[in-house]
């Protein structure tokens, strides 16, 4: 499928797409419970905001990184000090083990774009998306599967497939205080002329320090989810809904997830810094945070702003344009 019907399909996913009818959310909290223990009680959902949103002053520009290949998601690793940016390189459902993830420096230059390659080194990437890192493990959500490389030497460690629990479209990853990996599950298809389909059904999988993996959450509730973040002040995981309005808060031991706030929609990252909740859109091209409920719009006119990073070191928000081939560096104040 040609990028330029791919990103249309995507950027109308959210109204093209009819849900179909499935069975009600439930989670396996049997092992997930153990992620969350002794958490405060969720706070009331907070309403949408009903005056205009309201920027934020200050956003800066100080970086447009080119040359990528329909990159996906950006995570800065403090550690080394370095941007990881995932690939996907075509179709984000193809297994065709093209994808790569590439390796920048804080000031745009680009160490090494194919610093792991699918078909080398005995590297599996089909379609890589959400990134997360456990000590020097770098994680990749790959379509059905989670693959883990040496963050260092790019060497590959592991992979676990979900495939067996039926996973379709696996999108982001977060890592719980104790080392489980949570990984959303957006439901998603296309066809062989790149329309969307939503077959489902809305997951978030688990897989446990010991590789054990089950379905945490599931339902529409989930509203087809994309970014996860996990919120260690609040104790609790961020999800972001591609296919609906909802910025939603979940603990390991909810049946569903409730609503903390509202905004553009199409919603792909979301990252917990500060004390703010960023999420960026599709549906109308930003960046926004979210302290209190109330939407601020912090960056405009990011077309296709995928799953984005953050640098805290120097308080930037890392956004990959999957349309566009770049990777844009803003400056927050």
């Amino acid at each position: 499928m040609r990028l330029s019907a791919l990103c249309v399909a995507l950027a109308a996913l959210g109204a093209a797409c009819q849900r179909v009818a499935r069975t009600p959310p439930a989670s396996d909290s049997s092992q997930a419970r153990a992620d969350s223990q002794s958490l405060p009680p969720q706070p009331a959902p907070a309403a949408a905001p009903a005056a205009p949103v309201p920027a934020a002053p200050g956003a800066t520009k100080l970086l447009a990184v080119e040359g990528f290949l329909t990159p996906e998601s950006v995570l800065h690793d403090s550690i080394q000090d370095i941007y990881f940016v995932s690939n996907i390189n075509g179709t984000p459902t193809a297994k065709d083990n093209n994808g790569f993830i590439s390796r920048v420096k804080p000031d745009g230059a680009v160490e090494n774009l194919k610093f792991i390659e699918g078909g080398h080194n005995g590297a599996t990437l089909n379609a890589p998306k959400g990134l997360a890192l456990v000590g020097d493990t770098l994680w990749v959500a790959d379509i059905d599967a989670v693959r883990a490389f040496n963050a260092r030497t790019g060497a590959a460690i592991d992979s676990v497939s979900l495939a067996k629990l039926g996973a379709v479209f696996l999108n982001d990853i977060a890592v719980a205080s104790t080392g489980a990996l949570y990984i959303t599950d957006t439901g998603i298809r296309f066809d062989d002329v790149g329309n969307v389909l939503h077959p489902g059904p809305d997951r978030v999988f688990r897989i446990g320090p010991d590789r054990t993996v089950t379905v945490a959450v599931r339902g529409d509730t989930l509203g087809r989810p994309n970014g996860i973040a996990l919120d260690p002040a609040g104790k609790r995981f961020v999800i972001v809904e591609f296919g609906g309005r909802s910025v939603l808060a979940w603990k390991p031991e909810d049946k569903a997830p409730s609503v903390i706030a509202k905004g553009a929609g199409g919603f792909d990252g979301v990252v917990v810094a500060g004390g703010k909740i960023y999420v960026s859109s599709w549906n109308d091209s930003t960046v926004s945070s979210y302290e209190t409920g109330q939407e601020v719009k912090v960056i405009t006119g990011v077309p296709s702003p995928a799953d984005i990073g953050y640098d805290a070191k120097r308080k930037r928000v890392l956004i990959p344009i999957f349309s566009g081939n770049r990777v844009e560096i803003w400056q927050l104040p």
